[in-house]
């Protein structure tokens, strides 16, 4: 369904350390840079057939984040959500909502953790519980 998602940044510098270490964690290589026509900066991650990217605002506002949206990225285990987490918040990245761990609900029991990165986007970290 999606191509890529991108988020806007107000310090492509910071965000891109932050990045670079916390999607180590999924197994994604650092982030590769480019420069938008507009001369704008960018950093694009490509893993596992997806793309995920930082940008300074083309449009010359500063960078804000969504109220209420979430990006989620899969995770491979339990430790792996917890790593994220703690990666995320040891680079920069806020704690919020529960700690992480398990959850069940109308979708089954899965391992959730929540922050949110230097410029205030919200970021879950999942993996699935397989059903029994």
């Amino acid at each position: 369904m999606f191509n890529h998602i991108m988020v806007g940044s107000n310090d492509i510098e910071r965000s891109k350390r932050f990045y670079d270490a916390v999607l180590a964690v999924l197994g994604a290589p650092e982030g590769v840079r480019n420069t938008a026509a507009t001369g704008h900066q960018r950093v694009f991650y490509r893993h596992a057939g997806n793309t995920f990217g930082i940008s300074q605002p083309i449009n010359g506002d500063p960078a804000c984040h969504a109220n209420g949206g979430t990006i989620a990225f899969k995770c491979e285990s339990a430790e792996q959500v917890k790593t994220f987490h703690d990666v995320a918040v040891a680079h920069g990245g806020q704690s919020i909502e529960e700690p992480p761990g398990l959850r069940e609900g109308a979708l089954g029991a899965m391992h959730l953790s929540y922050v949110r990165d230097p410029d205030g986007n919200k970021l879950c970290a999942v993996w699935r519980v397989p059903k029994a």
